[in-house]
């Protein structure tokens, strides 16, 4: 390797993570650390190698997580492919009066991303140009959820002011419609994958209710969601909705409970799809589970050990990796191996997580008033 290269791949590295010492921990790695180990070993393959420790091994497109991990580790290595892990900090902006953040995500094409919290508006960020720009603060109270509406510019807001908005991000001075009229704080919302114009959101009062976006009414309602509701990716053919320690899921077109997901000791307060929709995975404090569609089972879980867990979501690149915002940082657990890493993100809870598998994204909302991404 020129010296030209190994300097230049140390300006990279610098930015990614490595191992430091017996418990696991990730950090920075220091420029002098770096080159210590480029003279000792000659080359860095050798950094290469520690930093992809965590995911060296992936299993392509999470198809067969399950079978994955009833493997031994030996033998899923040798039935997987190797790719370079990198997960760094690449940009944070703050909120202007140190609101916090309860919600964020990002839109179909991965060109913005949404955030919104006790500020009582949606601050909209452009990934192209690192600009951002707000909505007005129509909302009376903390918005709860905000959800892209898949293929489009428009979003949805919820809020405990009990009112559902919808805004559009190529013109977000104004509301598009707004449901002002429910009796209960709104705690979560989502649009389906495939019929766009319809979304549902659940309320305090453990009610789901479906809308249709034109015109603009509710079409069904059913108990059994309170905290969280998400449509299964790409079919949307079921509703996943987290209620106490519950997690149901739902055929949305017969209404019928498919799965009841039970073992959390603790309210379950965020839920995930994996990006093929044939795995959730549920969050409470203590306890992260991950259940298969397929077996109706808890597959595989994950302890806090005190951290106190709050959100996840499947990294975009990496099927079998999932990352969990914690109090002030952030956990990522290969869960074919077992393996995990602890990475400083913020300065206070990490309340919600989202992902874009377009520009390979993930992004952190905190009650520390920033949202951060990661690449």
């Amino acid at each position: 390797m020129t010296t030209a290269s190994s300097a230049q791949h140390v300006n990279n590295v610098q930015k990614s993570l490595m191992m430091n010492g017996p418990e696991g921990t990730i950090g920075l790695a220091t420029s002098s650390n770096l080159l210590e180990d480029i003279e000792r070993f000659g080359d860095v393959g050798s950094i290469d190698d520690n930093m992809e420790s965590l995911l060296s091994h992936d299993g392509g497109d999470g198809r067969d997580l399950y079978g994955a991990l009833k493997q031994s580790p030996t033998e899923y290595q040798k039935e997987s492919s190797s790719k370079s892990f990198t997960f760094f900090e690449v940009g944070c902006q703050r909120t202007r009066n140190n609101s916090m953040v309860t919600c964020c995500h990002f839109s179909s094409d991965g060109k913005s991303l949404a955030s919104a919290g006790h500020d009582r508006k949606v601050v909209l960020w452009n990934m192209d140009t690192m600009q951002t720009e707000s909505t007005p603060e129509e909302h009376k109270l903390v918005i709860t959820d905000v959800r892209f509406r898949p293929n489009s510019s428009q979003l949805a807001t919820a809020s405990v002011d009990k009112s559902v908005r919808l805004w559009d991000a190529a013109n977000p001075n104004f509301c598009l419609q707004a449901y002002t009229g429910h009796c209960s704080p709104i705690m979560s919302l989502d649009f389906h994958p495939k019929k766009n114009d319809i979304f549902c959101f659940c309320d305090h009062d453990n009610e789901i209710q479906y809308w249709s976006v034109s015109p603009f009414s509710c079409t069904h309602m059913f108990k059994g969601g309170t905290t969280q509701v998400r449509f299964q990716p790409r079919t949307g053919r079921l509703l996943a909705a987290a209620s106490d320690k519950v997690v149901s899921v739902f055929d949305i077109e017969t209404d019928r409970k498919t799965h009841s997901f039970l073992g959390h000791s603790e309210l379950v307060n965020y839920i995930c799809w994996d990006a093929n929709g044939d795995y959730l995975a549920s969050v409470s404090q203590n306890l992260v589970k991950v259940w298969s569609m397929n077996s109706g089972e808890c597959i595989q879980e994950f302890s806090s050990n005190g951290n106190q867990f709050h959100s996840c979501v499947f990294h975009p690149s990496y099927s079998t990796l999932l990352v969990i915002g914690g109090i002030s940082s952030l956990e990522l657990w290969n869960m074919a191996e077992n393996k995990s890493m602890t990475i400083a993100a913020h300065d206070n809870i990490i309340s919600a997580l989202a992902q874009s598998s377009v520009n390979g994204m993930v992004a952190s909302a905190s009650h520390d008033s920033s949202v951060k991404l990661w690449k």
